[in-house]
């Protein structure tokens, strides 16, 4: 989706309310992430005394490998963001702010990022999670093996 912010950048006090979805064939382009569900995404940009603010969450279901015992799970999602949108490139090196192309912002592409920096870097299915015995190969969260282990 592609937000115009000519309206939003003229007239202090404009809002423009965010509601869609991210399709799964859009998200499928990103590797080593599998959607279960689309990423719905709800939120308002508005300015305020001149300058825009964004603010949006998101939310949905992301199919994983456990990173210790491999078994596959789906879990929910749900972040929020905020940011503020800006034409002026000289701004644009610091972290708080997005640039916009023009009077246009990307929101799918934006969206993405965001959601992407948010997820955990290690997917277990569960916070105790023993994973697989290293001789055996046995799940340890269903039984115990006897392999001898240092």
């Amino acid at each position: 989706m592609v937000l115009n912010l000519k309206q939003l950048y003229r007239i202090a006090g404009e809002r423009v309310e965010i509601k869609y979805q991210i399709e799964q064939d859009v998200l499928k382009e990103y590797n080593g992430y599998a959607f279960v569900s689309p990423v719905l995404v709800e939120g308002e940009a508005f300015n305020r005394t001149g300058i825009v603010y964004l603010n949006y969450s998101v939310s949905f279901r992301l199919c994983h490998n456990c990173d210790r015992c491999l078994k596959e799970f789906n879990r929910d999602y749900s972040f929020q963001f905020k940011h503020i949108v800006i034409k002026d490139a000289e701004k644009a090196d610091d972290d708080e702010y997005v640039l916009s192309d023009g009077d246009k912002l990307d929101l799918d592409e934006l969206v993405i990022s965001d959601l992407l920096l948010q997820l955990p870097s290690k997917m277990l299915c569960k916070e105790d999670c023993k994973g697989l015995c290293g001789i055996c190969g046995a799940d340890l969260n269903v039984s115990e093996c006897n392999c001898k282990r240092d």
